[in-house]
């Protein structure tokens, strides 16, 4: 019997190929303990359900306006606001909105139900070597779900990829970890202090959380072999943010730690480049990005990075960068 559980998702994005091998579909959670001052998903931060206006669709009929019982939204020449302090969540702006330009940030599945989804496209992740991976927002948030959820999934031949900030109790990674096939592991800042800074929070459980998943790879807990297919694999990803994360110092300590206690065990590390792609959401949401005025990073930049880590000892065949880059002036 499995528990009738749900969850809160906030999209499911059908055909990825950047969220673990293969061809994937990737479901992305709502909830995370982080607060990254760069997060490409604001509107997973929280666990509860919001609101978000999406300009470029809305009529301005102001039924929304006229709908908020709590006197929450108004009007003017920049567009709908919202006062979060009133808003009380209601949905009654959604529900009246013509042109879906008021939406739910987030949409509750059921177990059986997200399965039954994510299972429709069985065929193309066992044509092109995929499968599904959870994101977020925080998995790991919701991980008495995604246990479950990943264990229908293996029960069922699909790959699993659990793709995590590390932050969260052991419990949770317990959990989830035996029904994983694939672990994308961010380590965004190596030092304590200015991962407080950057996200909100210390990295002292994230590394913890890192090496629990490397000694349990050391260790074979659960009998996994590379013939069944089933042999944890674990990337580590690190977004390159300007002036926080893409520093010569926080590279170069990220790569001494990875190849002086994770070099047996990590197949690749990403590094990822900033991109503003982010911005609309923030837009939608009412809020103000941080680096909504920062360019793309630009070639010379990301080179100069990939050089730190290899000098550290991070073997050349590891190490991917991926993400979008500036066009040089002409």
């Amino acid at each position: 019997m499995y528990e009738a559980l749900s969850c809160q998702v906030i999209e499911i994005s059908r055909g990825t190929m950047h969220d673990g091998p293969g061809l994937r579909t990737t479901v992305f959670l709502k909830g995370c303990p982080l607060r990254c001052l760069w997060c490409q998903n604001p509107e997973g931060m929280s666990a509860a359900q919001g609101v978000w206006w999406e300009e470029r669709k809305c009529i301005r009929c102001l039924a929304c306006v006229e709908a908020c019982p709590s006197g929450a939204l108004w009007d003017n020449e920049t567009g709908i606001h919202r006062d979060r302090g009133k808003c009380t969540l209601c949905g009654a702006c959604v529900e009246a909105c013509p042109s879906q330009a008021m939406t739910f940030t987030g949409q509750e599945w059921s177990l059986d139900d997200l399965v039954r989804a994510v299972l429709k496209d069985r065929d193309y992740y066992e044509a092109f070597g995929g499968g599904v991976t959870v994101s977020g927002g925080e998995p790991l948030s919701q991980h008495r779900f995604v246990g479950q959820f990943f264990r229908r999934l293996r029960e069922a031949g699909v790959h699993t990829a659990l793709d995590t900030c590390g932050s969260a109790p052991a419990a949770a990674l317990d959990a989830v970890l035996p029904y994983t096939d694939h672990v994308l592991f961010d380590i965004k800042i190596l030092d304590p202090a200015l991962h407080q800074q950057f996200t909100g929070q210390s990295n002292g459980v994230i590394l913890q959380n890192l090496m629990a998943v490397a000694e349990t790879m050391r260790q074979n807990h659960w009998g996994r072999t590379l013939s069944e297919g089933h042999a944890l694999r674990l990337w580590i990803r690190t977004p390159l943010i300007p002036d926080a994360t893409a520093t010569v110092d926080n590279i170069a300590a990220i790569a001494r730690f990875i190849h002086q206690n994770l070099r047996d065990v990590v197949e690749r590390w990403e590094l990822c480049a900033f991109n503003s792609a982010c911005k609309r959401k923030y837009d939608k949401l009412g809020l103000t990005w941080t680096y909504e005025d920062y360019p793309l990073m630009d070639q010379h930049s990301i080179d100069a990075l990939e050089r730190v880590a290899l000098a550290a000892g991070i073997p050349r065949e590891k190490l991917v960068v991926s993400g979008l880059v500036a066009k040089a002036s002409a």
